[in-house]
């Protein structure tokens, strides 16, 4: 694809970026007086690049097409939401993508993995010693002796340009809301948030880590990278992990399945299954004053079967 035609086409794909606000009936934040709204990110772009990823992906793929880029290589776990949206932008785009996974290779693939590979992304394994490493300069050389030029965008799309990115994601919210709720995984999604909040509002992140307090230092390092003041209004919260990153419990399952009986928006236990149930019980204790607008930033998007 010719240099100028790729830069056409990802400034195209980014033009439509507002994505819908749905409000939620829910009896929990009705009896507080509450109300309850959820942005669908869900629901920008075409489907296969979409979510926070859009958001994330948006300036490094505009970046990598200005450097003229052919090849794009980014780091995940095998279940990795960000290796899925780079696989998708690779097939859509015209960039070749090289996905590093954290931990041996399993066949046969996950269904992550499965589309990945399917969309033409190459698939390179590091054991989880050398992946904490992947920063490492000699592990960049490494990979650049084996794969050539690329550009390299950090795991989880998490840099200055995908901060950015997601610093879009209330820019364009028409309606007033007090609390904007996101969950946390890298900080990124909710460092954008924080520096697009007004300042009436406040953020509330969920940790979807097990004692992961560093995250505190991260997002203060990604605002400190756009040059914004990090003593916004803001906390994590770090009490429904359910046991950690992609952990489940009986109980989180249960309250994914009240929340999804009374509106027609699908969780997962990794992220958006713990951002529900945490604000729902956050709520139900009195953790938000009678009259609160909450916003819950809905940033997952379920995996397809196939690429067609």
């Amino acid at each position: 694809m010719a240099v100028s035609d790729r830069l056409k086409l990802v400034q195209s794909y980014f033009e439509h970026d507002l994505a819908p606000v749905e409000r939620v009936d829910h009896q929990v934040f009705r009896s507080r007086g509450l109300e309850l709204f959820v942005q669908r990110e869900d629901k920008l772009g075409s489907g296969l690049l979409s979510g926070n990823k859009f958001r994330k992906l948006k300036f490094n793929l505009l970046e990598a097409a200005e450097q003229e880029k052919d090849m794009l290589l980014s780091f995940g776990g095998a279940y990795s939401n960000h290796v899925y949206a780079l696989a998708a932008a690779g097939l859509h785009f015209g960039f070749k993508t090289i996905g590093v996974i954290r931990g041996e290779a399993h066949l046969p693939l996950n269904p992550v993995l499965a589309f990945a590979r399917e969309a033409g992304m190459e698939l390179h394994y590091l054991d989880r010693e050398t992946y904490r490493r992947k920063t490492d300069p000699d592990i960049e050389t490494i990979l650049k002796d084996r794969f050539g030029d690329f550009y390299s965008i950090p795991e989880g799309g998490t840099n200055a340009l995908g901060v950015r990115g997601t610093a879009e994601i209330l820019g364009r919210t028409a309606l007033d809301f007090d609390v904007v709720c996101c969950p946390v995984g890298t900080g990124g999604t909710l460092a954008g948030i924080i520096a697009g909040l007004q300042p009436h509002q406040r953020a509330l992140g969920v940790s979807v880590l097990r004692g992961c307090f560093s995250l505190h230092r991260d997002v203060r390092d990604h605002l400190d990278a756009l040059g914004l003041d990090g003593e916004r209004c803001w906390e994590i919260n770090h009490d429904y992990h359910f046991g950690g990153y992609g952990k489940r419990s009986a109980r989180l399952l249960e309250s994914m399945a009240a929340f999804e009986a009374i509106h027609p928006i699908r969780l997962e236990h990794v992220y958006t299954g713990k951002l529900f149930d945490a604000v729902c019980d956050l709520a139900a204790k009195g953790n938000f004053a009678e009259g609160t607008k909450i916003l819950l930033i809905y940033t997952w998007v379920p995996v397809p079967e196939a690429v067609g």
